[in-house]
């Protein structure tokens, strides 16, 4: 039988676990394709570094225009990350008939809809299941298990670091920058930490979810995105007495054919399954109109499970190559976009202030509340531990945005308010 040649871009963390498992589970994924899958060409960024694999040296390469311009080759697989760059690779080896697997969360949420529109040009297949939530098969299951149904919320923790960071907070009772510390330790953050921590990973893959989940073109600049280097300990520690999880979640949802996509910390129900996802695993929550409610939970990242997606992909490229069936499924139809705007956009808000501890403060604060049609789930007040003010603590009901960001402003100008110590977004 002749073999599947796959060129290879990137021998890093996932590129290792690639060949670890194309190597390793050679006789099972032959039988499921048909034929031996090989593994041609490595572009690599240092031809004498130490690998903890072993590669045949003569198909290692620091040119990865040799890897995509190689005849011989039928499918790229790219887990060497990057963007603009990375693009052009991508672009090239569909024009020239390659098909494509890819890991590349940025890549996708930037430039998803070119790659998949010269994909469907060149009836070439795109598919990049390992781009969100590593080993949770999430992608596929949008495109293929959902596709008889209508998604009406998608919500997600689709980050690990920050779900490592607030966890440890709620358990531990630690400060974030102890936390943050120590998962930089452990290699969970980066040295850099800002694109995780400040919600820019998790947007872009809440773009590529959202695009799938509603069938519409969703763009990184959709989403609205707020991280958790503010979270503190005791915003967590009032989580938890009101029945709360502190999560960084990706939530998109629709009405009608009107969507909104965000990434922000989010107290959660105890009790909403997404609540007792913790450490550094991933979790996708998805609410359909005909199934009602599904969750995925996993490993999201990591070198064999971000693998084992990136080799599942690859399998089925090679299936529909042999079925000469490449290309039918890279892009779905896109509707016209439409986002909702702030007055359609309701959800249940945490709202923490500190206050004159006089009469008469509380009525003030409702009648603001009224003022603007916000209804109040829960009103909470209490001495503060550490100064002479007061604290108030309020669940709202369903409240716009729009009426939420005039209560705030209203706020800001009344003089019995020392200061608007938290907000938070409440599910569940």
């Amino acid at each position: 039988m002749k073999p599947v040649k796959v060129g290879l871009l990137g021998l890093g963390t996932v590129g290792t676990g690639v060949v670890r498992i194309v190597e390793g589970h050679q006789e099972d994924l032959s039988s499921q394709v048909g034929s031996p899958i090989t593994i041609e060409r490595i572009a690599v960024k240092h031809l004498e570094k130490y690998r903890s694999v072993n590669v045949d040296q003569s198909k290692l390469t620091e040119d990865p225009w040799a890897v995509i311009r190689d005849p011989e080759i039928d499918v790229i697989v790219e887990v060497m990350g990057g963007i603009e760059q990375t693009k052009t690779y991508i672009l090239e080896a569909l024009e020239r008939g390659k098909h494509i697997v890819t890991a590349n969360k940025d890549l996708m949420a930037l430039h998803g809809a070119e790659i998949l529109a010269k994909a469907q040009e060149k009836q070439c297949d795109v598919f990049y299941e390992a781009s969100v939530a590593g080993g949770i098969p999430i992608i596929r299951t949008l495109i293929e298990g959902f596709s008889s149904d209508r998604i009406m919320k998608i919500m997600g923790i689709v980050n690990g670091t920050t779900n490592f960071i607030l966890t440890k907070m709620s358990q531990e009772g630690a400060s974030y920058e102890d936390v943050l510390a120590e998962a930089q330790e452990l290699g969970y953050a980066e040295a850099d930490p800002t694109s995780d921590v400040e919600g820019l990973d998790a947007a872009r893959k809440m773009a590529i979810l959202g695009t799938l989940g509603f069938r519409t073109n969703v763009e990184l600049q959709d989403v609205s995105v707020k991280g958790i280097s503010q979270v503190t300990k005791e915003d967590i520690a009032y989580a938890k007495r009101l029945g709360y999880e502190m999560k960084l979640l990706g939530i998109a949802e629709r009405q009608d054919d009107e969507f909104s996509i965000s990434v922000q910390p989010t107290m959660v129900r105890k009790g909403h399954p997404i609540a007792a996802v913790n450490g550094v695993f991933n979790a996708v929550y998805v609410y359909g109109e005909a199934v009602g409610e599904t969750m995925f939970y996993g490993a999201g990242a990591g070198e064999m499970p971000t693998a084992t997606s990136v080799v599942a992909d690859l399998v089925a490229v090679i299936k529909n190559l042999k079925l000469g069936v490449n290309g039918l499924k890279a892009i779905v139809p896109y509707k016209p976009k439409k986002l909702k705007t702030d007055e359609q956009i309701m959800y249940k808000n945490f709202i923490l202030l500190h206050v004159d501890d006089k009469a008469g403060v509380l009525a003030q604060i409702t009648q603001v509340f009224a003022q603007y049609n916000v209804s109040l789930e829960s009103v909470v007040q209490q001495p503060n531990e550490h100064n002479p003010d007061a604290e108030i603590i309020i669940v709202t009901h369903n409240a716009s945005k729009a009426s939420m960001d005039e209560v705030l402003n209203h706020f800001e100008g009344l003089e019995v308010i020392r200061r608007i110590k938290s907000v938070y977004r409440v599910e569940g």
